[in-house]
């Protein structure tokens, strides 16, 4: 393999920025551009302080951190070089990097070789882009316990468990005539049972790695005017929306995330849902209307001091089957609510605020962690499937776990279940790389940030 490089550190100006290097060259192209102070000698694990030349012109004091192969991130011999955060200084090192014979690496390559090189299987690979995009601690332990390889352990033992009986089923299938002890459907039942609950444990997680990942989607819906935007405003601690006496304002959606007990929430200011004649806001209002429908929480914010109307009515009929809080609020005007018995009809959690004073919100928040919020979601320890593509394998390997298990009911040959096994561990075996095709890896590595 060539020899990369590339900078590590994020985009912008800050004390310190990392250009990384790896590969069989990384020691040779190093030296021709850093004069280390005093002692020469490559030692892993250790730092040298000196200057990184171009010529005879000096372009940064610097600190480079050496990993001899194999003790290294990617397996092979590796470099950070500690510069400053300058843009224009970390560009000026990597390019002596590649004037001197390295190659600027692809997204996520340096990953890739670690993968490659067998320091990590495949959902560590991926763990690594889950720890760097994490919102909340509870996601960022998820993906560590991803990473220390919690998930890949699971599926080893699934996968062993699985081979080890497809070893006796190939005894009988190859050497009936020897007297070897036939593996029996019985057996076979209770390995695949035991199995599919595994497997199923696996997928049922998926449920709450999707809430560490991507949040809980949470559209705050109302008629124009009831404090939509305030409560964002208020959810967000800071003027995110524009609030004024003036109906329609907002006629787009506002998109920000908060994080409440380590759990995010993704939370979706929409149009005032009303009956207009303006076209654009008309567009807004369908558009909060659809958005209301796919959440997986709604906020139906309703002004108190005002009698209900027809459109109050169309909102409340939006949360007939979806998991949903009704916010009352202006309280510092009205303190009670002259149909409040409708909203009660509704059979939802009911909340009284002010927007204005704050009355209440402390409630709705905590009421918000209740409804979404279960012993499960504890990252703590606990496994939890974060990533689509794993669940997505995990359920085919499921599939084709049922379909061995049918096949035995219905009393088929031991040749047909082993076709359905054979489909099960090749299932697994992409989740952490032992049967993944290149472009499968080339797509997974290609989300990466440069230098990762």
């Amino acid at each position: 393999m060539s020899t990369i490089a590339a900078i590590s550190t994020a985009p912008g100006i800050g004390g310190i920025g990392i250009i990384r290097m790896s590969g069989k060259e990384c020691f040779d192209i190093l030296d021709k551009f850093f004069v280390p102070v005093n002692d020469t000698e490559k030692k892993g694990y250790t730092i040298k302080y000196g200057k990184i030349v171009d010529g005879s012109e000096i372009i940064d004091e610097v600190l480079v951190s050496f990993f001899v192969q194999p003790k290294s991130y990617t397996t092979e011999n590796m470099c950070e070089i500690n510069s400053h955060g300058g843009m224009i200084v970390m560009r000026q090192i990597l390019d002596l990097c590649l004037k001197n014979g390295a190659e600027l690496a692809e997204p996520g390559e340096f990953t890739k070789r670690a993968f490659l090189n067998g320091r990590i299987d495949l959902t560590q690979a991926e763990a690594v882009i889950d720890v760097i995009n994490s919102k909340t601690d509870k996601e960022a332990r998820a993906s560590m316990n991803q990473l220390e390889g919690v998930l890949s352990e699971k599926i080893s033992e699934i996968r062993r468990d699985l081979i080890s009986g497809m070893a006796d089923i190939e005894v009988t299938i190859d050497y009936p005539e020897y007297d070897v002890e036939e593996m029996t459907n019985s057996q076979i039942l209770e390995l695949l049972k035991r199995n599919k609950v595994r497997l199923e444990k696996l997928e049922r997680s998926f449920t709450n790695g999707k809430i560490l990942r991507d949040g809980v989607k949470t559209a705050i819906i109302g008629r124009p005017n009831a404090g939509k935007s305030s409560l964002l405003n208020l959810l967000l601690n800071e003027e995110r929306a524009i609030v004024t006496e003036i109906e329609g304002t907002t006629r787009d959606t506002i998109e920000e995330f908060i994080s409440l007990d380590g759990i995010p929430f993704k939370i979706i200011d929409t149009a005032g849902i009303r009956d207009t004649e303006d076209t654009v806001e008309r567009i807004g209002v369908q558009k909060a209307i659809e958005i209301a429908k796919k959440s997986d929480l709604v906020i139906a914010i309703f002004d108190i001091s005002k009698r209900i109307t027809d459109e109050d009515r169309k909102i409340l009929d939006i949360l007939s089957d979806k998991n949903a809080i009704i916010v009352l609020n202006k309280t510092d005007i009205m303190s009670a609510c002259p149909d409040e018995v409708i909203f009660k009809e509704i059979n939802k959690k009911i909340i009284k605020i002010s927007a204005k004073t704050q009355d209440g919100v402390d409630e709705l928040l905590s009421n918000m962690v209740k409804m979404v919020s279960n012993e499960d979601i504890k990252a703590d320890g606990e496994l939890l499937v974060i990533n689509v593509r794993h669940k997505g394998l995990i359920a085919k390997a499921k599939d084709a776990l049922q379909k061995a298990i049918d096949t035995i009911n219905s009393g088929m040959p031991i040749d047909v279940i082993a076709i359905y096994m054979k489909d099960i561990l090749e299932e697994l075996g992409k989740i952490t790389g032992e049967s993944v095709t290149d472009d499968i890896i080339s797509e997974i590595f290609s989300k990466f940030c440069l230098g990762k």
